[in-house]
């Protein structure tokens, strides 16, 4: 019983590879009934020769069917490289159709390699091309790989909509095969979800339609994938005459890789029903499928890589030739350029000489006119920053001359106002009606404003633009806190600053106080400090 499991272990390890390259594989066109080596043997031929008689579209389809050819056998970087070039001709010489179904082909090949995103690109520019063309076979074809590459991504509902999407366009065609393919895809998905009524409906859909297409080798798939759905349902012997009967038309054909996948299917099936001894001699059956495919493959392979390198070799060499005389006609054609270019080039020398030594003599020039307006701007400059200098000090000095006078007439205003006080005081009544009236004249002019707009118009001069910025920190400075933080900013004395504004030392400190909290300052912020700042 440990040989039977091991003898399982042992073939599931190999199914897994084989299924890797014919499971999964989805077909890009339809192959001539031929072997893979005769038809590229033939395809070499034909290649050749369009090569020689210049016939690229021809050469187009050569590279496309050896590409199919390749990928069939596994030899997927081989077959991408003709896919490539196939669709670079197809493109030079506008065969849209023919691109297309090229641009299908290399996105199955992406599917197959798993490069999904690859995939979906080559799929969805064909998808257009068909479209433009009115190709609803192409249309089909390409909804369906886009199908497949959704279920792939286990995306169930873009696998449905894009299935039913291609079986709505063929249902517009007379494509059988693609129809039973695409009810085949649908079966699979509803496998994938387990829902296996669904899924066996789907497959018999199929199946009559191959088997109306006298479709074998599609037969076989669907009636084997019948026999799973019934195994998973636990039906095991109605499992096993569905698989059986797929064994039969495999058998018939000679494919010893649909023979192994029923011995596998009927190992499994006998094994549920605890029937070890035919589980054991259909595990047993399949590896020997399994081994002569292997064994039948390698020698394939072996005689497919012989006319692969045959293949290539020739097209080496062909393209050996041909870009001989590509280099013979651009050694003719080189020699002749030379020469010409020789005689133009001794001319354009001289000729470059001579101007190169008139631009060294104009750039000589140039530099010393250059130079001595720079000499001039750097002059002017200078005595222009030495004038704005000089106009400073005199701005400064006309602003503290008139800072002066200020102060000395409040001062004598101040002295005069104090006499004519005591004398106010007197009883000598003829004097004080006038005296009352000087006394409202000099009250009058401790406010005249002209001395402060002429004061302001000076400091402004000076400290350019600061009573304007200074409005940023507070929008309830007054014309009078302007004034005072203007001789602030002079750094003048507090007795200075009493007597200009005609206010005594006591109403100097509340003024100072209060443009405190305008300004925002914390306590123990000095405030001519931070005047003196801005």
């Amino acid at each position: 019983m440990m040989k039977f499991f091991k003898l399982i272990f042992f073939l599931s390890l190999i199914s897994a590879k084989i299924n890797a390259q014919g499971g999964d594989q989805q077909t890009l066109t339809r192959q001539p009934q031929k072997t893979p080596i005769e038809s590229l043997v033939e395809l070499k031929k034909i290649y050749a020769k369009a090569i020689e008689n210049d016939n690229a579209i021809l050469e187009g389809n050569c590279l496309q069917q050896m590409g199919n050819v390749c990928y069939h056998q596994g030899h997927f970087r081989q077959a991408l490289d003709f896919f490539l070039k196939a669709d670079k001709i197809f493109s030079t010489n506008d065969k849209q159709l023919s691109l297309a179904a090229n641009l299908c082909d290399i996105g199955v090949l992406y599917y197959y390699i798993k490069q999904p995103n690859k995939a979906m690109k080559n799929y969805s520019i064909a998808l257009n091309i068909y479209k433009k063309q009115n190709e609803l076979k192409g249309q089909a074809t390409v909804y369906g790989h886009i199908g497949q590459l959704y279920e792939k991504r286990q995306k169930y509902d873009s696998a449905f909509y894009y299935q039913n999407l291609a079986l709505k366009v063929n249902a517009k065609t007379n494509d059988i095969n693609g129809r039973a393919k695409i009810y085949e895809n649908l079966g699979s998905i509803y496998e994938d979800l387990e829902k296996y009524d669904l899924a066996a409906q789907h497959f018999k859909n199929s199946l009559l339609l191959y088997q109306k297409s006298n479709n074998e080798l599609g037969s076989i798939e669907v009636i084997n994938n019948l026999g799973d759905i019934l195994r998973k349902t636990g039906k095991y012997k109605e499992s096993i005459l569905e698989t059986q009967t797929a064994m039969k038309l495999a058998n018939k054909l000679g494919n010893i890789y649909q023979l192994a996948s029923c011995c596998r299917d009927l190992g499994k099936a006998y094994e549920l029903l605890n029937q070890m001894d035919s589980a054991y001699h259909y595990v047993k059956l399949g590896y020997k499928y399994t081994i002569d495919l292997y064994s039948e493959d390698g020698a394939k392979q072996v005689a497919f890589l012989q006319v692969l390198y045959d293949i290539n070799k020739k097209s080496n060499e062909i393209t050996r030739l041909q870009n001989d005389r590509k280099v013979n006609r651009i050694i003719a054609f080189s020699a002749t350029i030379v020469v010409l270019l020789t005689v133009v080039l001794g001319f354009v020398i001289f000729s470059r000489q001579r101007l190169k030594l008139k631009d060294q003599r104009m750039l000589a020039k140039h530099k010393e006119i250059e130079h001595d307006l720079t000499s001039l701007e750097l002059k002017n400059l200078q005595l222009e920053e030495q004038n704005l200098k000089q106009q400073l000090e005199v701005k400064t000095r006309e602003l503290s001359t008139h800072t002066l006078n200020l102060i000395k007439n409040n001062q004598f205003l101040e002295n005069l106002r104090s006499t004519l006080q005591a004398m106010v005081k007197d009883d000598k009544r003829d004097q004080k009606k006038q005296m009352n009236m000087i006394l409202a004249e000099i009250n009058q002019s401790f406010n005249h404003e002209r001395n402060w707009k002429e004061f302001t118009l000076a400091f402004e001069q000076v400290h350019h633009q600061f009573l304007e910025q200074l409005k940023k920190f507070s929008s309830e400075l007054t014309s009078a806190d302007m004034r005072l933080i203007a001789l602030l900013k002079m750094n003048l004395d507090s007795t200075d600053i009493a007597t200009l504004l005609g206010i005594s030392t006591d109403s100097l400190r509340v003024s100072r106080y209060r443009l405190r909290k305008k300004l925002n300052l914390a306590q123990g912020d000095n405030l001519s400090a931070f005047i003196q700042s801005l």
